[in-house]
C-alpha cells in the first residue's frame, strides 16, 4: 500500500482513522506492517503491500471468495477489451466522468476495472475484495500511483464517506444479501455523489436459473476448483466454436437475432478461448450466485432514496443501474 491510501482508510469496525506502523518497504510500497485503529485499537495487518481487513466472514461468504480468488489468480491477465465491456456495465458513465475523482470499487477481482478507473483519470481508487484476488490486483495495478488495493468485506467498508463515485461489477449478485453490499457501498459516498452496479437478471436468464443454477449448487460448487477449472475448458470448446462461427458471424441480422441468446453470445464472441473459458469457469465454480428482477433491483435504488435513477436491460441477461446520491443526504 501507498502511505497515500490514509486519506481514505477507517476503521471497519468503529469508522475511526488509521495509525500506520511500517515493518519493511519496497519502493513507493508499504510491503508489511500494522494499521491500528485510532479509538479502539484494533490491529489490521498489511501483508505483501495489500491491508488486510478481512475477519470473521461467515462460511458461505469465505467459500465464495475461495472460489473467486482461485479465479482471479488463475486468469490474472489483463485484456484489451476490458475497456468496452467496463464502460457497457456503467454505462451512462464515460471516461471523462472520472477525471479528478476519488471513486471506490466493490469487488476489485483481479484489478481491471480499477486500472481502467485510473486510466479514465481518477484521483484516487481504492479497490476492495475479500478474496485473495487482491494479490492479483495489486500485481496489476501497483505501477499506478492513483490505485489502493484493499482486502476487506464490502458489507463493512474500511473506508470514510468521501468517495466521488462508487462501482461494483458482478459482485453483488454473489453475495448473500446482495442489498446489503449495495447499501454499504452507498453508505461511503459523499452527498452528491454517484454510484453503478451491474448484475445478472432474472429475466433472460431462465435456463440458467433453472437449469445451471441447481448443477452449480450441488455439484460444481463443491468441487476442487482445478476440476472445475477442466470441466469449464472442456465446455467452452463448442462455446467457442457458436461464437466465433454462428453468433459472431450474424451479429446484428435477422438470424442473429433469432438464435437463443443471441444478444450475450454475439458480444462475447471476439473474446479469446481463456477469456470466454472463464466466464464459463465463473458460471460453475460459485456457491452463491442471484438473479435478479427489474423490481427488485430497482428497489434497492428506491430504499437507498437515490436520485437520477437510471436503470437498463444489458445483452437481454443482466441489469445496470446508475444514481446520485442527494445532495441534502
Amino acid at each position: 500500500m501507498r502511505e497515500a491510501a490514509l486519506e481514505f482508510l477507517a476503521c471497519p469496525e468503529c469508522g475511526a482513522g488509521l495509525e500506520l506502523q511500517v515493518a519493511t518497504r519496497a519502493g513507493e510500497h508499504v510491503m508489511s506492517g500494522v494499521l491500528k485503529c485510532s479509538s479502539e485499537g484494533i490491529a489490521f495487518l498489511i501483508r505483501d503491500g495489500v491491508p488486510r481487513f478481512a475477519k470473521d466472514v461467515a462460511a458461505i461468504e469465505d467459500r465464495t471468495a475461495d472460489a473467486f480468488g482461485y479465479e482471479w489468480t488463475r486468469y490474472r491477465e489483463l485484456a484489451g477489451h476490458y475497456r468496452q465491456q467496463f464502460l457497457d456495465w456503467i454505462r451512462p458513465v464515460q471516461p471523462q466522468f472520472f477525471g479528478g475523482k476519488a471513486v471506490l470499487e466493490g469487488g476489485c477481482g483481479k484489478g481491471r476495472h480499477s486500472a481502467l478507473a485510473a486510466e479514465f483519470g481518477a484521483r484516487a481508487v481504492v479497490a476492495i475484495d475479500l478474496s485473495q484476488a487482491v494479490d492479483s490486483a495489486f500485481e496489476n495495478t501497483k505501477h499506478l500511483p492513483a490505485v489502493h488495493v484493499v482486502q476487506a468485506d464490502l458489507k463493512k467498508p474500511p473506508v470514510q464517506r468521501v468517495f466521488d463515485y462508487a462501482f461494483s461489477v458482478g459482485v453483488l449478485h454473489h453475495l448473500p444479501t446482495p442489498e446489503e453490499g449495495f447499501r454499504a457501498l452507498v453508505s461511503r459516498v459523499r452527498p452528491g455523489g454517484a454510484v453503478s452496479a451491474w448484475v445478472y437478471g432474472r429475466e433472460g436468464n431462465g435456463w440458467i436459473v433453472h437449469g445451471v443454477t441447481p448443477v452449480r449448487e450441488a455439484v460444481t460448487a463443491r468441487l476442487p476448483h482445478g476440476v472445475v477449472d477442466v470441466v469449464a475448458g472442456a465446455l467452452t470448446v463448442p462455446l467457442f466454436a457458436a461464437t466465433r462461427l454462428v453468433y459472431g458471424p450474424t451479429k446484428g441480422t435477422f438470424l442473429g437475432r433469432k438464435l437463443p441468446y443471441g444478444e450475450y453470445l454475439a458480444y462475447i464472441a471476439h473474446f479469446p478461448f481463456r477469456e470466454q473459458r472463464s466466464i464459463v469457469f465463473d458460471h460453475l465454480i460459485a456457491p452463491v450466485a442471484h438473479y435478479l428482477r427489474r423490481d427488485e433491483f430497482g428497489g434497492w435504488f428506491d430504499r437507498a432514496r437515490l436520485e437520477e435513477v437510471r436503470i437498463e436491460h444489458h445483452n437481454g441477461n443482466s441489469w445496470r443501474g446508475f444514481a446520485r446520491v442527494p445532495s441534502a443526504a
